[in-house]
């Protein structure tokens, strides 16, 4: 029988292939199963950028995780000579009373981060693009802008393989056991034995960890990129990040890089679905969604439909995260229900899942995340 590992970590999205990447750094022997390809389109973890904060609405808890984050990013950036994260600023507008420019502007002056607010017409003199509504204010952190996704997945992947995980792709998971003498793994493969199991199987973490019935709801998400009218005004160089909160919704835009068009997308309040049976088709439904969103408020946008993609967002009841370990089994440690707002954090839940593997312990702030207050 061949050696076991230390750690098998199911799923190399965002989260797993960050944690194969800080346990092989510290000389665990690691396995990495992955279902797909490395940096593939079917999960949560593709669509070319995800948005990086700290001005965050969602809680200020998570702030003193994400000043962590922003090193990490630098010093794989360094390491590598890959470009992650671009900071071109992060605009959050919205109406002043509305609950997330609160939560924003609480964060911001609870941890003391640098910031502006802008009435409706400044927002509009700085950046041309943007059509607020005239109640609108803006919130401004220019430490706020973008990540690559697909080209961090990758960089984890490579750099764990380069520090000697083993890492294997295509190979579904059926089934895992965990007793206190290890775990066992069946893919469609083989069988493969280890000290510990690692789940960050994204949306599909309800199928994989389904003995406990976790509450999580899969959302579908579109994703979409617009040849802008006048170009000039949103490009990364002349235009920051945005979220944009309106009375029922909100949404989101990046700015142009290279050729790839302004990506602008509603976050949140796609169809629930499951990650099998998703449609992965983007319909015009979708299309119109957004195109409504650009007449309103980025007018000069609304060109020519360059690309869309499916993607899903794998959400808790109250959209905080699950880092901990099953509750029945000490050795198997969860990742998951991110909420639609997780990427941003992978380097920092990479080093945290690492830290409890080998230590059992981790100095960084995840009370928040405990899965009891789901299971209770």
């Amino acid at each position: 029988m061949p050696k076991p590992f230390d750690v098998i970590v199911l799923g190399l999205g965002a989260m797993g292939s960050a944690a194969a990447y800080a346990l092989a750094q510290r000389g665990v022997r690691v396995l990495g199963l992955e279902q797909f390809d490395i940096a593939h389109d079917r999960g949560s973890s593709h669509g070319r950028s995800r948005v990086i904060r700290k001005a965050y609405f969602e809680d200020p808890r998570y702030v003193p995780l994400l000043h962590r984050a922003y090193d990490m990013w630098r010093e794989l950036e360094q390491a590598s000579g890959v470009e992650l994260m671009r900071l071109n600023g992060c605009l959050n507008i919205g109406p002043a009373d509305h609950a997330c420019i609160l939560g924003a502007r609480h964060s911001v002056e609870q941890h003391g981060l640098a910031y502006e607010v802008l009435d409706a017409p400044e927002i509009h003199r700085r950046w041309p693009g943007l059509r607020p509504d005239d109640d609108d204010i803006g919130l401004y952190e220019s430490e706020g802008g973008f990540l690559i996704p697909e080209r961090a997945v990758k960089l984890h992947v490579d750099l764990a393989r380069a520090a000697g995980a083993v890492i294997h792709t295509g190979e579904a998971v059926r089934r895992w056991i965990a007793s206190s003498g290890g775990v066992s793994v069946q893919t469609d493969d083989g069988r493969y034995v280890g000290g510990q199991l690692m789940i960050t199987a994204g949306a599909w973490l309800a199928n994989v960890a389904a003995e406990f019935h976790l509450p999580l709801r899969v959302e579908r998400q579109v994703q979409t990129w617009f040849e802008p009218k006048v170009e000039d005004v949103f490009t990364a160089q002349h235009m920051p990040v945005f979220i944009h909160f309106l009375a029922d919704r909100a949404y989101y835009g990046i700015p142009m890089t290279k050729n790839e068009g302004m990506k602008v997308a509603r976050h949140h309040g796609g169809r629930i679905t499951t990650a099998d049976a998703i449609n992965r088709e983007v319909t015009e439904e979708d299309e119109v969604d957004v195109r409504s969103y650009l007449a309103n408020h980025l007018p000069d946008a609304n060109g020519k439909l360059l690309a869309a993609q499916v993607c899903m967002y794998t959400n808790t009841p109250d959209d905080h995260f699950i880092i901990d370990r099953h509750p029945n089994h000490a050795n198997v440690l969860i990742a998951g229900g991110f909420s639609g707002h997780g990427f941003k954090f992978s380097p920092v839940v990479g080093q945290a899942l690492a830290d409890l593997a080998i230590d059992g312990r981790t100095d960084l702030p995840i009370g928040l995340f405990s899965i009891h207050r789901l299971t209770a």
